[in-house]
């Protein structure tokens, strides 16, 4: 049974005759609402449409959770402001923060209105609740007043979900609730004395103001978390609501949530599903994402990738205690795929009930998708320059006569993810002769690409010939090996091998039959043609000074943007020498067999603080996607060394077998990235 179905059903059998099921889900607007907090949205989402399903009433609800502190400024207000003057607010309900981009009445405002319009995109439709309004209409009047007189029993319930031993001081002086201070706006108050019957309180600010606070008639103060949760549970009647797994532990928020819900509301706390975090697999986020770290993977921002329908499809095909990565690497592609096989056996009806329950939630109204192939999008859409215009004629011209109208929404997000995530995926055309790769070819190998080069000259070739002759090439070179099969495909992959890299200066690329008849033939027919000699080739040898000339400048512009600090082990004592030695815990974001070399690998790490790249020689060791999401051992402060193109800033540690082969230092997964080496 489909896991939301299976949640539903426990949901009904709870409360068999409720009228109205309520699903609840609620974010903090300390920032931009990430990816991660997304996942608290639609796992009530689905539940909901299930309980639907079974034919009953029930409905989303939302809560911003605005009258929250304000306990950090996030990276990307930082940044904005260019100045520390927003750390004043700390302490402030978001509702009381300024908009600090001048676009919204206050800073909650923005990022709530930020991520709603995010998420009509979706066809999500929720009630909303905001929780500055409640508390501050004295909705919640009575049940401020009714923690207060329970305190006590509240304070024990609390203690018993902790691990250190509390004092009768402590119990005694406990109260469940924070008083915003009317001078400077902030809940740094102090509650020193209650009324017998707990409506009015003495208080003192940090600020050094102190007053009177009347429960009946002001309202600006909140309960605190574990005990505003359970409250507005009963308030709202919600019959399930999901969260983060860190909610999920053994006495953590939810465990503690549920006792104080029905031992003082008494209100059986709604059933709770825990969740798994989300990852980003290419990205430079580190850790668990959060909106106030400044890693603002938003909703918003991944649909300049994912069309909506398969970011829900993700969510929905995975169990929430499962994690699962949103891709800017090419995995992107592979999960297009399999969004647009499922979707094809749900149209089709031989899609399974769990896959139908799948695809039945990612579905959104008023849109239908026509499955363009995202990696045909990717692979040709550099060879149009992304013209719509041209992308149609190409379409009709290779047999899928596509029109704007279905792949326009892909093609606008191929061409962001080619540009923005991975532009060395991008099928550049190489702008001369590669005639360094040609060097290392031998005489058959030259033949091969001459009879392929005469093929396209002098034949009106249509996109099945290309293909056939594409095979038959290497048996007209090879006659002695046509019956043996492994033999033939050994070639026959060397050959097409050699035209990537003489065409394209890598080892593979797009389907080569589609590309080469994808393009216009006049655009590379000449980076075929070996005809003169290296020393005639003017256009090589103008791009082989423009090289050189690039070259000194990436020297000159490495030494003044990296300041190394080299290791000096003069003079120096063992221990001494292994103290100069930055070694960090790393994690690999990206790793790409470098060209032109048969062992370099460019390995993209985050040390904690950013971005570097090292080049370390274990390509023969380890695939790309055996290094990629693996934590190492780096040595950072080495000084910046050249390797081709690219410059190296680190080593990463490994032991040598006898065999020669290399074994990285990999750490645990639980290793904090940037952690040291002691």
């Amino acid at each position: 049974m489909y896991w939301a179905d299976k949640l539903a059903e426990e949901i009904i059998k709870r409360n068999p005759n409720k009228a109205e099921y309520v699903c609840a889900a609620g974010i903090s607007p300390s920032g931009s609402v990430h990816i991660g907090n997304f996942r608290d949205v639609v796992t009530s989402f689905f539940v909901c449409k299930a309980l639907i399903k079974k034919g009953r009433k029930a409905k989303l609800l939302f809560s911003w959770d605005e009258f929250d502190r304000m306990r950090k400024v996030p990276k990307n207000v930082q940044d904005f402001l260019k100045n520390d003057s927003f750390e004043k607010y700390l302490g402030y309900p978001y509702i009381d923060v300024p908009d600090p981009f001048g676009k919204a009445d206050n800073y909650a405002d923005y990022f709530e209105k930020e991520f709603m319009q995010s998420i009509q995109k979706f066809g999500i439709k929720m009630e909303y609740r905001y929780q500055a309004k409640e508390y501050r209409s004295g909705r919640y009047k009575e049940h401020v007043l009714f923690a207060l007189q329970k305190r006590k029993e509240i304070f024990d319930v609390l203690d018993k979900h902790r691990t250190q031993i509390a004092t009768e001081e402590e119990r005694e002086n406990y109260y469940p609730v924070a008083i915003y201070c009317p001078k400077c706006h902030k809940d740094t108050t102090k509650i020193n004395s209650l009324s017998a019957d707990c409506k009015k309180a003495t208080y003192s600010c940090q600020c050094g103001h102190s007053g009177q606070f009347d429960f009946t008639k002001d309202y600006n103060c909140k309960l605190q978390w574990k005990v505003d949760w359970p409250m507005r549970w009963m308030v709202e009647g919600v019959d399930f609501e999901p969260g983060g797994k860190d909610h999920a532990s053994k006495d953590g928020s939810y465990d503690t949530a549920k006792d104080i819900s029905s031992k003082i509301f008494g209100y059986p706390a709604p059933l709770f599903q825990g969740y798994e975090f989300i990852g980003i697999k290419g990205s430079v986020s580190v850790g668990k994402m959060s909106g106030s770290s400044g890693l603002n993977m938003t909703p918003e921002f991944l649909l300049k990738l994912y069309e909506p329908e398969v970011i829900l499809w993700l969510y929905a095909k995975t169990e929430p205690l499962k994690a699962f990565d949103f891709c800017l690497s090419e995995d992107i592609l592979r999960q297009y795929y399999e969004f647009d096989r499922m979707f094809a056996s749900y149209d089709e009806g031989t899609a399974t009930e769990l896959t139908q329950c799948i695809i039945e939630n990612c579905c959104i109204p008023d849109r239908k998708l026509a499955h363009v192939p995202m990696s045909q999008l990717v692979d040709l859409g550099a060879v149009v320059n992304f013209n719509a215009d041209m992308m149609e004629k190409l379409f009709a011209k290779i047999g899928t006569p596509y029109k704007k109208i279905e792949f326009m929404e892909r093609f606008e997000k191929a061409k962001f993810w080619l540009t923005t995530c991975s532009p060395e995926s991008e099928n550049k055309l190489m702008p001369c002769r590669n005639w360094e790769y040609y060097q290392t070819m031998t005489e058959k190998e030259r033949q091969a690409v001459k009879l392929l080069k005469e093929y396209l000259q002098n034949t009106k070739y249509t996109l099945d010939s290309l293909q056939a002759e594409l095979y038959a090439i290497p048996k007209q070179i090879y006659p002695e090996i046509v019956e043996d099969k492994n033999a033939l495909k050994t070639v026959q992959g060397k050959f097409f091998k050699d035209i990537y890299n003489l065409i394209l200066a890598r080892d593979k690329g797009p389907r080569l039959y589609l590309y080469l008849f994808a393009l216009e033939r006049e655009n590379f027919i000449h980076l075929l043609d070996f005809s003169i000699s290296m020393q005639e080739d003017s256009a090589y040898l103008q791009w082989q000074r423009k090289q050189k000339e690039l070259e000194k400048v990436d020297e000159i512009v490495c030494e003044e943007k990296f300041v190394a600090n080299p290791i000096d082990f003069k003079g120096l004592s063992s221990v001494e020498v292994f103290q100069t030695l930055d070694m960090r815990v790393c994690k690999i974001l990206s790793a790409k067999v470098m060209k032109k070399s048969n062992k370099l690998v460019k390995l993209t790490v985050h040390d904690g603080k950013g971005e570097r790249v090292i080049v370390s020689s274990i390509a023969n060791d380890y695939t790309e996607e055996e290094l990629t999401g693996k934590k190492v051992v780096v040595l950072l402060n080495l000084p910046p060394h050249k390797f081709g193109n690219e410059y190296s800033h680190g080593m990463v540690l490994a032991a040598v077998n006898e065999d020669g082969k290399s074994k990285l230092l990999f750490t645990t997964p639980d290793s904090e990235i940037g952690s040291c080496i002691h």
